[in-house]
């Protein structure tokens, strides 16, 4: 993607959030000049005040409001930026190259946003957790180095590091926000030893832990503060589930106080991997999706009492809008991209959006909208953004070639109008919505749907063949019912009883028992050595006792005259009881037979294998063999 679309949209975005109570204006914003080269990486500053841009060249900060251009960074092929929560401080990540004295290349830097100076600079081989962490105030800075916390004043960054604690074996660290700010490592599980998790204060870093907690099957976590900086959400993962029922691996939440006054783990009722858990912009509440799909996702106060079961479906996203009145629940990635918006005060559904191949989606800062896009390389067909009203219609759609980034610009929520007690309806939608209409006309189609045998189709699906969440029937455990005949069979239809037909106006049998099928065949394959009974009749069960059954006459025509069927002498060979000498000289013939065949092949040219040459030159034997037993033509 070119950096127009990259910059241009940038702005457009806190354009459109930026109306209160009317239709958000979608137009560029006037006076910003796109550069000519491809811009991959933006970012703007938490107050929403600054917006820089990475280009292969350098790095530019502009001012938000109107894009006046502040500054240029003369720092080239930059991958990461990142702002400090007041934009006073920039960091730049480029990826680590050799340089040729053979010193560490110091590819993290920090500029000073005002003057462009650079003020420090370190090594960081991992894109991961690149940048330093700041607190609310800016008043000090952390980063984790070799399993090491050191603390920085950004004041004084030529003092170097003010304060550090070692940790064995610490994977991540988060600072909190708020006034009185805590830092939260995470330590994982290693030769045996447990995971754990251990709150400290800033201030008093080299003090005993203030809140701490042990646990197994955890070797990384993900970390989140609530907005206050005094609880604390630890989600752990490990990449192997020792149970063998997951592939990825197995997830657990636990819930830690600052103050060590609470902390536990969340229990949650369904098997599966945690997909997604926040905050509440209120501190009190958080909600996570969990389980194996259909997901379900539940709300809990901070006391991990359960609030509202949100229900199951596809999804393993949720967010709050910054107001904390509403609710996404979303399926994106592997899913099919459908939002459901929640509403908090009356924990109801408000909304429904179908946004398929999204990869990024967010509020906006006055919490009426949502902004979701398909970014490259994630995805590079229809790259594009669309902006959609919290109560469902879509506000604007611009498609792009290639997408690497969009977001809205933030707003600090104090300046924002508080969220109606009803949810708003929607502005007219952009322009761009009906071109958009206009172009597709897409022709309705019937949906596919799962394949059907023809026998089956325009009925409706039985219950046993519908999963529990579309109405089917509910899991027991137990195996599929056949899919066999029928048990109980319409009067006056043939009775199909375990796949056994019977003929309507016949003596009724007892259902035979679970081994009569494989009695009747090993009978079936007695009787063909045994024969039959002399007289010809069969023994059937008729009311728990064995009755002998007359097998009915044939009325049979030879020679016009009407004969009984016990007096026509059987056909020589039609039972099969052939003596020795026959079935001898019918083997034999069959061999002649063979022989002519060969024989034919052998004039018509064909080659023949060195074992059919020996079958001809064998006639002669078989000839003399056939006159021995006196068989005519022989």
């Amino acid at each position: 993607m070119s950096s127009q679309f990259t910059q241009q949209y940038a702005f457009r975005a806190q354009k459109s959030v930026g109306l209160i109570d009317g239709s958000p204006n979608y137009e560029p914003v006037p006076g910003f000049q796109t550069p000519e080269t491809t811009a991959r990486v933006y970012q703007y500053s938490p107050d929403g005040r600054l917006w820089a841009l990475a280009l292969p060249t350098g790095v530019q900060i502009y001012r938000a409001e109107g894009a006046q251009l502040l500054l240029e960074l003369p720092v080239p092929n930059v991958v990461e930026l990142g702002f400090s929560p007041r934009g006073t401080y920039l960091s730049t990540w480029e990826r680590p190259v050799k340089v040729e004295d053979g010193s560490q290349h110091k590819n993290l830097r920090i500029f000073s946003v005002s003057t462009g100076e650079e003020l420090v600079a370190f090594t960081q081989k991992s894109q991961n957790d690149w940048d330093l962490q700041y607190t609310i105030s800016e008043s000090h800075a952390i980063r984790l180095v070799s399993q090491e916390v050191q603390v920085f004043r950004p004041s004084e960054w030529s003092k170097g590091i003010i304060d550090k604690l070692k940790v064995e074996n610490a994977t991540s660290v988060s600072v909190s926000p708020g006034l009185n700010p805590s830092v939260a490592i995470f330590i994982g599980e290693k030769k045996g030893a447990p995971a754990s998790v251990k709150i400290y204060g800033l201030l008093t870093l080299g003090g005993p832990p203030t809140c701490q907690k042990t646990f197994y099957k955890a070797d990384r976590a993900q970390i989140k503060w609530n907005m206050l900086g005094t609880q604390v959400l630890v989600l752990t993962h490990t990449d192997v589930d020792k149970t063998n029922k997951s592939y990825y691996g197995e997830t657990g939440l636990y819930l830690l106080s600052a103050a060590g006054n609470f902390d536990c783990r969340v229990t949650l009722d369904k098997d599966g991997p945690i997909h997604d858990f926040a905050w509440s912009p209120n501190s009190k509440e958080f909600a996570v999706v969990y389980g194996y799909m259909p997901a379900k996702a539940m709300l809990f106060d901070q006391r991990v009492r359960t609030l509202h079961d949100f229900g199951s479906g596809p999804h393993n996203f949720i967010a709050f809008n910054p107001q904390g009145r509403l609710i996404i629940l979303a399926g994106f990635g592997n899913l099919a991209g459908k939002m459901s918006i929640f509403d908090r005060k009356i924990l109801g559904q408000v909304a429904s959006i179908d946004a398929p191949n999204t990869s990024w989606c967010e509020w906006s800062p006055d919490g009426r909208f949502i902004l979701t896009a398909t970014l490259s390389p994630r995805l590079r067909v229809d790259n594009g953004i669309k902006i959609w009203h919290c109560s469902g219609p879509l506000m604007h759609v611009q498609m792009i070639e290639e997408l690497y980034q969009a977001s809205s610009r933030p707003t600090p929520i104090d300046s924002v109008p508080t969220f109606p007690q009803v949810v708003p309806p929607a502005p007219a939608p952009g322009p761009s919505v009906a071109s958009l209409a206009s172009v597709e006309k897409p022709t309705p189609t019937k949906p596919l749907g799962a394949y059907r045998p023809p026998g089956a189709r325009g009925l409706a699906t039985p219950a046993i063949y519908k999963r529990e969440d579309e109405g089917g029937l509910p899991s027991s455990g137990q195996s599929t019912p056949s899919r066999g005949y029928s048990r109980s069979p319409a009067p006056g239809a043939h009775d199909q009883r375990n796949g056994r037909r019977h003929v309507p106006g016949a003596a009724h049998s007892p259902s035979p028992g679970p081994d009569s099928d494989k009695k009747a065949s090993n009978k079936k394959r007695k009787g063909a050595k045994g024969g039959k009974k002399e007289d010809g009749a069969a023994t059937l069960p008729v009311n728990g006792s064995e009755e002998r059954v007359e097998p009915p006459s044939i009325d049979l025509q030879v020679n016009g005259v009407s004969v009984d069927e016990t007096s026509v002498p059987p056909t020589p060979g039609a039972d099969g009881s052939l003596d020795p000498a026959a079935k001898k000289i019918r083997n034999l013939n069959k061999k002649l037979k063979a022989i002519d065949e060969l024989k034919e092949k052998q004039g018509r040219g064909e080659r023949l294998e060195a074992t059919q040459l020996k079958k001809i030159e064998s006639e002669a034997e078989i000839r003399k063999e056939l006159s021995s037993l006196g068989a005519p033509g022989s």
